[in-house]
């Protein structure tokens, strides 16, 4: 009993830090950071804490020659992503974007039968057709508050990018602790988030209040350090299966923290959606397609 409790603790928790990750960056961003800069700078702490965990604890960040072409490419995932995520909150409610993002297990599915790890039926396809109009009811909504077409465009672009790098990153977490993966993978797409983020950087001004750089330092270590963690030991104690199952209401929860941290407004029209995507994630959830060969 006292190993499901700590179990269920460390999924709740996770996805608290998830969710709250939405209102925070929103936050950061509307009081002082420019969006890329704010995505250099948390990223390249991470990456930093990652790297100094990894080599305390197993003495190399490397991968095998065979498994660089893997991480560039969820490193260029996490770069689009980074890049559409800080622009989508600056475009768009943190509550809208949290319900978009909702969509993303689906994108994983799709992107996942491209590359040949997933083999889907009619019911998954009625599932995404559920949960896209659920995302198109969101994005009709939006017009109703603070957000525009390019930060509905941006959430859908993050979702996806999302997905792509969740399913880039399956075959290096079968060989690679979710330390040594991270700090790679990471630090390759920090560069990239650098480059891009650098005219931002260097015309920033960093003397902002106290306040922004405690909600920084909170998003840095909680939703991008230690859900890391928190994440890979909750797959490994109860699958991926069952913690995916509480993972999914991330983006809800994440709607309701930004209607009560940030004031935000979720019209019918949004509420509507989101019930949607919702439905369409169950729903996909209960096909009963086979994994193709090699798929976990």
């Amino acid at each position: 009993m006292r190993r499901i409790g700590t179990t269920e603790l460390m999924l709740l928790s996770t996805v608290v830090l998830w969710a709250l990750n939405l209102t925070m960056s929103r936050y950061i961003i509307k009081h002082g950071f420019e969006p890329l800069a704010y995505s250099t700078v948390r990223y390249g702490a991470a990456t930093a804490i990652f790297i100094a965990l990894t080599l305390a604890m197993e003495r190399s960040i490397l991968f095998a020659r065979r498994d660089w072409r893997i991480a560039l490419a969820a490193a260029a995932a996490i770069v689009v992503n980074q890049c559409a995520f800080v622009y989508a909150l600056d475009h768009a409610t943190a509550s809208t974007v949290g319900l978009v993002l909702g969509a993303t297990p689906i994108f994983a599915a799709i992107i996942g039968l491209v590359v040949g790890l997933e083999r889907v039926g009619r019911q998954f396809w009625i599932a995404a057709l559920v949960s896209f109009a659920g995302v198109g009811l969101v994005a009709v909504g939006a017009g109703e508050v603070d957000a525009d077409r390019l930060g509905m465009v941006l959430a859908v672009i993050t979702a996806a990018t999302w997905a792509a790098y969740s399913v880039a990153i399956a075959p290096l977490m079968r060989r690679y602790s979710p330390y040594r993966v991270s700090a790679g993978v990471l630090g390759v797409g920090w560069f990239g988030i650098a480059v891009i983020g650098s005219s931002q950087v260097a015309s920033q001004d960093f003397d902002l209040a106290w306040k922004v750089w405690a909600i920084l330092a909170v998003a840095t270590l909680g939703p991008l350090v230690l859900t890391n963690v928190l994440w890979f030991r909750v797959i490994h104690r109860i699958g991926p299966s069952r913690a995916m199952l509480a993972a999914n209401m991330q983006p809800f929860v994440a709607a309701i923290f930004a209607v009560f941290l940030l004031s935000e407004t979720l019209t019918a029209l949004q509420l509507a959606g989101g019930a949607l995507v919702a439905a369409g994630i169950l729903l996909a959830r209960r096909r009963a397609a086979p994994a193709a060969p090699g798929a976990e």
